[in-house]
């Protein structure tokens, strides 16, 4: 087990600092969208290469950053109903969605949008708009980003698994706040607001 926690370890920091170096593409995309803009109302010029390149980034962000999300259990969940399922439970159904959802998922897309980014590179597809971006550096875009989720996921199989047999120590649940202990918070907001309109109703 200790090999595949390292392998673990490796793919963690890999995402993360993919993740972390990507989210400063939205300040890019800010900037580039503010320029386009500014230009395009006070001299009357633009391109679509420029409203081409915003789309880009923000698929950059959106791939890259999915990895990092999974990482550091982000993802929506119903936080609410999990926090009432013992801990055994909720690492279980984990295991059951990263194996029979999120990896056959991954593996697909990532099968299928190899050969959509070839194709496009073998014949340098440009935009179908005036002065747009050639397509095959964003159509690429779509096969790493999966390739990184699909690590990812094999990392957290990896995590679950020795959590589950008491080989790593459950940091998230630990976390005071974690999911679950903020899923507790918010039904407890919930019940006092209740019984505050309950005690309205009553006066």
């Amino acid at each position: 087990m200790k090999p595949l926690l390292a392998l673990s370890r490796g793919i963690d920091a890999l995402n993360v600092r993919i993740g972390k170096l990507s989210s400063w593409l939205i300040l890019v995309a800010i900037v580039v969208s503010s320029v386009n803009a500014v230009v395009r109302k006070l001299f009357d010029v633009s391109s679509n290469s420029w409203l081409e390149l915003q789309w880009v980034l923000f698929s950059a962000v959106f791939l890259f950053c999915a990895s990092w999300t999974l990482r550091d259990n982000e993802h929506i969940r119903i936080d609410i109903l999990s926090s009432h399922l013992s801990k055994r439970m909720r690492d279980g159904i984990d295991i059951f969605g990263h194996v029979f959802f999120l990896l056959p998922f991954s593996l697909l897309l990532l099968w299928t949008s190899w050969p959509f980014f070839l194709k496009s590179f073998y014949i340098n597809e440009q935009s179908l708009n005036v002065g747009g971006l050639p397509q095959w550096p964003a159509k690429l875009l779509v096969p790493v980003g999966f390739l990184l989720l699909t690590l990812q996921a094999f990392s957290e199989i990896i995590k679950r698994v020795a959590i589950m047999t008491g080989r790593l120590e459950d940091k998230a649940s630990s976390d005071e706040n974690g999911p679950i202990a903020l899923a507790a918070e918010a039904e407890r907001l919930m019940t006092a607001q209740q019984g505050g309109d309950d005690a309205a109703e009553q006066r």
